[in-house]
């Protein structure tokens, strides 16, 4: 219950939007933990290859702070020592070959009949290495394309293992599903998103949560999810300031939606080169849904600031949000 529009998109965010206050530090410790006993496999299992200390990385929307609830899944990788490994590019930069030499005996153990490495061979090594961990016995472990999946009874959420090699050209690469590699790099994706709501004053992060539950509710093809932190970004990146009002921000975003989901969009770490592979048709229904939920915003918009009437404006933003949106008290 809320008595103006501002109120209830606090109400609304904080309750069903953010992510639990109470379950988040419990996650964040679990993660933590986590990490320390993934750093200390290669003293408990045979054959566990060798890691780079000081590379593995946190990352994903969990770690960059926008995600929305379900707590589902916490995303990690995990650095492993080349051993001298050297790589191959194929396609363009699209494909990776990691060439593994003799010396890497742990390695080699994992390769292909050409001495390449298998990235599923290494995932599958950490799924079968999670046993050594005390508290994860009893856990569901398995392999989900790159990662190795990790799910506890005891926790809501999964963690998704991306095992890695770091280059010399300071990008990572990861599993691309296939037993092959992928280039990437997820610091770029984490200073993007830093340096933006910092140009904004620390707004962007629940402007990109709460349009995320707009984008996975709205009635249209669902955009994904690190195509449409982009969308947000690159349009909060271009303008010079914003407002205050979170509702006004959400308009001046669906209004720049509905034709900026017809144009490619760059991948800012450089791998890919286009973000947006949606179809002709699916962009057309999303842009038909940017226009209607504008024209909806901005109708209660006006009658919040215009007749001064906040039951009728938060009844209108309860018809794009749904029921969750709080009612007017």
């Amino acid at each position: 219950m809320a008595n103006n529009v501002n109120a209830a998109f606090t109400e609304f965010n904080r309750d069903f939007v953010n992510l639990d206050s109470e379950k988040t530090p419990v996650a964040r410790k679990s993660r933590d933990w986590l990490i320390k006993q993934l750093e200390n496999l290669p003293n408990k299992v045979n054959d566990f290859p060798k890691l780079y200390d000081g590379m593995h990385i946190k990352f994903g929307s969990f770690a960059r702070n926008t995600k929305i609830r379900p707590l589902d899944d916490i995303d990690l990788i995990l650095t492993f020592s080349a051993e001298y490994t050297t790589h191959t590019i194929l396609n363009y930069g699209e494909n990776y070959i990691l060439n593994v030499p003799e010396s890497a005996t742990l390695l080699r153990k994992l390769c292909n009949n050409d001495n390449t490495l298998n990235s599923i061979k290494l995932v599958n090594k950490i799924v079968a290495s999670l046993d050594e961990i005390e508290h994860y016995k009893s856990a569901d472990k398995h392999r989900r394309q790159e990662a190795a999946t990790l799910q506890l009874n005891s926790y809501d959420w999964n963690f998704d293992i991306v095992p890695a090699f770091y280059t010399k050209t300071g990008y990572y690469l990861i599993p691309d599903g296939s037993g092959g590699w992928k280039a990437t790099d997820p610091r770029i994706d984490q200073n993007k998103t830093k340096e933006v709501n910092q140009k904004h004053n620390g707004k962007i992060l629940q402007i990109i949560r709460t349009l995320k539950y707009w984008n996975r509710r709205a009635q249209m093809p669902t955009i994904p999810s690190y195509l449409f932190e982009n969308l947000v970004l690159n349009f909060f990146d271009s303008e010079t300031e914003i407002s205050k009002w979170i509702d006004v921000n959400l308009l001046y975003f669906w209004n720049y939606l509905k034709n900026a989901i017809y144009n490619s969009v760059a991948d800012p770490k450089g791998f890919q080169n286009d973000l947006n592979t949606l179809s002709y048709g699916d962009r057309i229904k999303i842009s038909n849904k940017a226009s209607d939920t504008y024209d909806k915003g901005y109708g209660a918009y006006k009658v919040e600031t215009e007749e001064e009437n906040q039951e009728n404006a938060i009844s209108k933003w309860r018809d794009i949000f749904g029921t969750d949106f709080p009612k007017y008290e």
